[in-house]
């Protein structure tokens, strides 16, 4: 009787501390959604300082040219892509890979996205990656 209490108990705290964790993680979404400046990565990626006006500049293009394809509407499919690419010395991109693909169609807006961009000349070659959001 007393293993069964104790049992009892312990899926009650294990369903309470799941239940607060699911409410943290709500009220902190919530507040995120607001704001309505572009997703700016916390990380600087190296490419963006060669980009005009720098990583602020590179994702409101990237917010500005994007469409959101229509299967990853359908099917609500939202995430992150990550594209690489080359930096050429004179500015160009080449070698274009997607390396993380959330489906839908995001992999190919975000690797047609990468290729719109324009960059200032480096003087060195730069093998970089780019992640892009695509939020319903």
């Amino acid at each position: 009787m007393k293993v069964k209490i104790s049992a009892l108990f312990a899926i009650l705290f294990f369903v309470a501390v799941a239940a607060s964790a699911q409410t943290a993680a709500t009220g902190t979404a919530a507040q995120t959604v607001k704001i309505q400046s572009p997703p700016v990565t916390d990380k600087v990626l190296p490419a963006a300082e060669h980009y005009e006006g720098g990583q602020a500049a590179l994702y409101a293009f990237i917010n500005k040219e994007m469409v959101y394809p229509p299967m990853a509407k359908r099917n609500r499919i939202s995430g992150q892509c990550i594209v690489s690419f080359t930096l050429q010395e004179d500015g160009s991109t080449a070698n274009h890979k997607i390396i993380k693909n959330v489906g839908g169609g995001c992999g190919e807006e975000a690797l047609r996205l990468v290729k719109l961009l324009q960059f200032k000349a480096p003087g060195y070659s730069l093998n970089t990656s780019l992640p892009i959001n695509f939020k319903l």
